[in-house]
């Protein structure tokens, strides 16, 4: 496991620690964070089950991207999308659409 802050080309530095600190956070403090820290990415997430998922529909700059890893999301290729797990992973994936079990609420209807 990486504990530094790293950067490649146009990437944005990552601190390690910090992300993966991040990465355990319950949902409602993942809301939070992203409401006083990245107001816009809030505006367009989405809660779905206890995960929160952010889609654009074109690719984004490194900055935002870079913002989003830091927060503790990642990309998810499959489904396009970044996701938070809001917590430890604790199952494998299923290749079914989570939105169809538990549906997408819009993270400023969740907070």
């Amino acid at each position: 496991m990486k504990t530094t802050s790293t950067t490649t080309g146009q990437r944005a530095v990552i601190d390690w620690n910090q992300r993966n600190r991040n990465r355990n956070l319950p949902t409602r403090q993942v809301l939070s964070l992203l409401k006083t820290e990245a107001p816009t990415l809030f505006a367009i997430a989405q809660v779905v089950g206890k995960w929160i998922w952010v889609s654009f529909p074109d690719k984004q700059e490194p900055a935002v991207t870079g913002r989003l890893a830091q927060l503790g999301f990642h990309w998810n290729n499959t489904r396009q999308v970044w996701q938070h797990p809001c917590g430890p992973v604790t199952v494998d994936a299923s290749p079914d659409d989570p939105r169809a079990k538990y549906g997408a609420t819009p993270a400023t209807a969740a907070a």
